[in-house]
């Protein structure tokens, strides 16, 4: 009787070569995310608020589009930092519901309302994306030597600008950006971060975005520190390319690296706390409106990514169903015993590291059995990013459509 070899049955090569995938993606994640120990932020304790004359004066600026959940708690935070000398400039790009309302009451009311103004602005240019345009007009009026970009769904610990700001002068850095703390109370939240942070992280590692060979850039929006004199001698959101993009931190990052400017991207969780979206419907269109964009690589990339995230986030789940279907075809089929090593050797290191990464992200251990969830939800939002920008539909976002230039976006992922 002829001997029949293992790499003769397709089902069973296919498994093992889905296997042997698996297991080399996560072990390639865990050594591209993992911490560097020199990607920290030094958290300096909290002390009375004092100016010396030596501190540079820093100008925050806060875009803010109907941001009455969030404006209050984020300028608030802002206004009682333990730094001294500093001003909070938030620009109100054309709300209609209550953020001008509460901002000029924390002005009149606050004891530090003084350092506070409101830049009110109404029509958004053509060829302007509505953050980039709030940010460059912000820095208009700004007379700080250092600026700080953050969003206003953030809130700060009162030593987060004086612990960021020292460790940037310290490291004779250019921009200084922090990760932040992201608040997940909800079920979707827990849900979907894991996974945004995960395809994120993937394509910037840390370790890459900080090595000043690499071209690797990316910041946070949620927290960017940068000198002033670096912010206008590379044109700021002015630039052509920087002024319609609806990835204002990646880009502006890429054009600071590009130019020789030395970026530095440290984990600040201690210090900036976000809560970026409110539940499945808000976060979709969020993510929506970056998934496509954000891909490092262009078309051929994202076609990669719509066929790898099923195979690395759902299939893993389903080995021994779909070793029953094969017995079930009337083929040679895998057998139960071997299915079920292939599940845990494919497992083991998925789980490890989605242990690992809600560890991180203070999200429940139990949550990593929603991770074939995350990936058929990410694989929609991003099919449906792709379809959109490809078709040239665009995307909304705060109550704008935006219909982005392809040729325009391609180049700056070709540069990134």
């Amino acid at each position: 009787m002829k001997k029949s070899y293992w790499w003769q049955s397709w089902p069973r090569f296919l498994l093992w070569s889905h296997v042997i995938g698996v297991v080399g993606f996560y072990l390639v994640m865990w050594w591209r995310t993992a911490p560097d120990k020199n990607d920290q932020v030094t958290v300096l304790p909290p002390m009375a608020s004092s100016h010396s004359p030596d501190e540079p004066l820093v100008s925050i600026i806060v875009p803010a589009r109907d941001e009455e959940r969030n404006i209050r708690q984020c300028v608030i935070s802002l206004l009682e930092q333990d730094y001294g000398h500093y001003e909070i400039i938030v620009v109100d790009d054309g709300s209609t519901d209550k953020t001008g309302q509460i901002l000029d009451e924390l002005a009149a009311t606050h004891p530090n309302g003084k350092r506070l103004w409101v830049l009110q602005l109404r029509d958004l240019p053509e060829g302007w994306a509505g953050k980039p345009h709030a940010i460059h007009c912000g820095t208009q009026e700004a007379r700080g030597e250092w600026f700080l970009f953050t969003d206003a769904d953030t809130w700060h610990a009162p030593n987060a600008l004086r612990s960021s700001l020292t460790q940037a002068i310290q490291e004779h850095t250019d921009m200084f950006t922090l990760g932040s703390a992201q608040d997940l109370p909800g079920f979707w939240d827990k849900v979907l971060m894991p996974m945004a942070y995960l395809g994120i992280s993937m394509q910037y590692p840390p370790r890459l975005v900080n090595d000043p060979l690499s071209k690797v850039a990316v910041a946070n929006g949620q927290y960017i520190l940068i000198r002033r004199e670096v912010y206008e001698q590379i044109g700021g959101y002015e630039r052509p390319e920087l002024r319609g993009t609806l990835l204002d931190d990646r880009d502006l990052a890429h054009v600071v690296k590009e130019n020789g400017f030395r970026l530095h991207f440290v984990n600040g969780v201690d210090l900036v706390h976000v809560r970026m979206y409110q539940g499945l419907h808000d976060a979709w269109r969020g993510w929506r409106k970056n998934a496509y964009l954000g891909s490092r690589g262009g078309i051929p990339f994202v076609l990669l990514e719509l066929l790898g995230l099923p195979q690395m986030s759902v299939i893993p789940f389903l080995l021994p169903l779909l070793a029953w279907l094969t017995r079930r075809s009337g083929s040679k089929g895998i057998s139960k015993t071997e299915a079920n090593i292939a599940t845990i050797v494919e497992l083991t290191p998925l789980l490890a590291y989605r242990v690992w990464l809600n560890k991180q992200l203070n999200v429940p251990i139990y949550y990593v059995l929603t991770h074939p969830l995350a990936g058929a939800i990410f694989e929609g939002i991003l099919g449906e990013s792709t379809w959109r920008v490809l078709t040239k539909r665009g995307v909304d976002w705060r109550g704008r459509q935006y219909h982005n230039n392809r040729k325009k976006e391609e180049e700056v992922l070709e540069k990134a």
